[in-house]
C-alpha cells in the first residue's frame, strides 16, 4: 500500500472517528446555519475552515508554528460555542454575513493546530507526502461528514415543518436553534473541563 493512500486513509479515519467529536460538532456548527439555497455562502466559509486548518497544519508540523497543545485543546471547543451562539444570536443573517468566512479561516487554524502534534508523531522521515494526503484525507472526511450533516438537516427540517405547520415558527429556524444549542451546551463543557493549567 503506498505512502499517499496510507496517510490519506489516516486523515479520513482521524476526522470521521468519534474521538475526533469536537471537530465534528464544529462542522455541525458552522453548517447548521445554511440551507440549499445558501450553498456559495457555505462553500465559502467551508473553503476558508479548510485553508485555515491546512496552514496551521502544515506551519505546526514544520516546526514554523510554536503549539501548545493544552492550549489548543481548550481552543477548539471555544471556537464551536462562538459558532453556536452566532447561529443562535444572528440566526439567518449569519449565514450571509461576510465576516463567516473570515471567522471560519481563523477558527480552521486552531483546528489545524489540534491535528498538528498527531500527524507529527506519525512522520519519520519526508513530510511532504504524507501532509498532503493527511490533509486531503481530512477534506475528504470533512465532504463526507457535511454531506450527512445536509441531509439530516433536510429530513429534519421537512419534519419538523410537518410537525409544526400550525405553528408560526418556520421549521428550519428550530432545527437551526436545537442544533447550536446542543453543539453549545456540549462545547461549553469540554471548554471547562480543558481549561489550561
Amino acid at each position: 500500500m503506498s505512502e499517499l493512500w496510507v496517510f490519506l486513509r489516516i486523515g479520513f479515519q482521524h476526522i470521521v472517528a468519534l474521538d475526533a467529536a469536537d471537530h465534528i460538532f464544529f462542522l455541525l456548527a458552522l453548517a447548521a446555519i445554511y440551507r440549499g439555497r445558501n450553498w456559495r455562502s457555505a462553500f465559502w466559509v467551508i473553503t476558508a475552515f479548510s485553508v485555515g486548518h491546512t496552514v496551521s497544519l502544515a506551519l505546526a508540523v514544520f516546526d514554523l508554528l510554536p503549539v501548545r497543545e493544552s492550549v489548543i485543546e481548550f481552543l477548539i471547543p471555544v471556537t464551536i460555542v462562538l459558532t453556536g451562539i452566532e447561529n443562535l444570536v444572528l440566526r439567518e443573517r449569519a449565514a450571509a454575513g461576510r465576516h463567516r468566512p473570515i471567522f471560519a479561516g481563523l477558527f480552521g487554524l486552531v483546528h489545524g493546530a489540534g491535528f498538528a502534534g498527531y500527524l507529527k508523531s506519525l512522520f519519520v522521515a519526508n513530510v511532504a507526502l504524507p501532509l498532503f494526503a493527511f490533509n486531503a484525507g481530512i477534506e475528504l472526511g470533512q465532504i463526507v461528514l457535511l454531506a450527512m450533516a445536509a441531509g439530516v438537516f433536510w429530513i429534519a427540517d421537512r419534519g419538523l415543518h410537518a410537525i409544526a405547520r400550525p405553528c408560526t415558527t418556520e421549521a428550519f429556524q428550530l432545527r437551526l436553534v436545537g442544533v447550536s444549542a446542543l453543539v453549545t451546551i456540549v462545547a461549553t463543557g469540554w471548554a471547562w473541563t480543558r481549561w489550561p493549567s
